[in-house]
């Protein structure tokens, strides 16, 4: 009886808020003469900001379908939407151009999702002799002196693979974890370079803090499922609508996870753990903090999204 009632309590609620809702709107609309898409465009400037309130719209609309529609279709979408909502064109051309701008990223933010979902899933295959020329890549990015005895070796734990074949180590995150590893290395290689040095030393003391060091590809692999669970859960939105133009892409996302290395990196300098076994306990305080930034719609991890821009604290 007291679930009855809750869902009957819950129906009346809702039915009272989207009649309201529709009234405000209505009396908006008259009041200002723009109707809501109109007044979040005007109102917001492009990004985060503007393209939620946009998604969240659509959705209120019953407009869902245009979410997903094919990015060769956003500028014939947007047409139907402002022909369904009797908006002049040729009075509001910058309404246009606004929203399929908004509308390329939601629709380019949920193919991002399914291109990063399928190389998670892709598992690394020593079979396949591009798998094998990636993992042989950034075996030279980040030991360019050091020649491999061979492709089954206990030299992968100098960089941070936990036996002699890396492969079973990519069991988690499958090729998405290899593609970041490689980009990081390639892109950003003095970097790279310089945690991963850092990482090789078990305990070593600078002016006011002890540094512990870590497995630099395993927490590779690990910051590369904190970055793919912030995409997926939507978190990310905010970070990639106020960085990427238009759609989001790959590329935006591998940036996405050489910023969250280097910060995990600094993170991991400023809590001092006394060992590698208080790693999990570092990583959920960090994820928790990325979490708390993405809250903030006007925020981009980097702003300036150049894997080159960014730089580790002066050890």
């Amino acid at each position: 009886m007291k679930h009855f009632l809750r869902v009957v309590t819950q129906f009346f609620v809702f039915l009272y808020c989207k009649c309201l809702w529709r009234g405000l709107k209505f009396v908006a609309r008259k009041f200002t003469g723009r109707c809501e898409l109109q007044r979040i465009c005007y109102n917001n400037k492009h990004g985060a900001r503007r393209t939620l309130k946009i998604g969240m719209t659509f959705i209120l609309f019953l407009l869902q379908s245009a979410l997903s529609v094919h990015p060769d279709k956003v500028e014939k979408t947007i047409d139907d939407i402002m022909a369904l909502k009797k908006i002049n064109p040729d009075t509001n051309p910058q309404l246009g151009i606004s929203l399929q701008a908004s509308l390329l990223q939601i629709v380019g933010y949920r193919s991002l999702v399914a291109e990063v979902e399928k190389l998670r899933r892709e598992p690394y295959d020593c079979e396949n002799p591009e798998h094998e020329e990636m993992l042989m890549k950034l075996w030279k990015e980040l030991r360019p002196d050091t020649p491999l005895t061979g492709r089954i070796s206990k030299q992968w734990c100098e960089i941070g693979f936990q036996g002699s074949d890396p492969k079973t180590d990519f069991r988690g995150m499958g090729l998405l974890g290899l593609h970041n590893l490689l980009y990081f290395a390639e892109h950003d290689k003095a970097t790279a370079l310089q945690m991963l040095h850092d990482s090789l030393q078990p305990k070593h003391k600078y002016v006011h803090f002890a540094f512990h060091g870590y497995s630099f590809a395993i927490v590779g692999i690990n910051i590369t499922d904190l970055a793919y669970s912030l995409l997926v859960s939507g978190a990310l939105k905010t970070h990639l609508y106020n960085v990427a133009p238009e759609m989001p892409s790959l590329l935006h996302f591998q940036q996405t996870f050489c910023y969250l290395m280097q910060e995990f990196h600094r993170f991991w300098i400023e809590e001092d753990p006394s060992d590698i076994m208080e790693f999990n306990r570092v990583r959920s305080k960090f994820h928790r903090r990325i979490l708390r930034q993405l809250k903030n719609p006007d925020m981009a991890l980097c702003p300036h999204f150049s894997a080159s821009d960014l730089h580790l604290v002066n050890l």
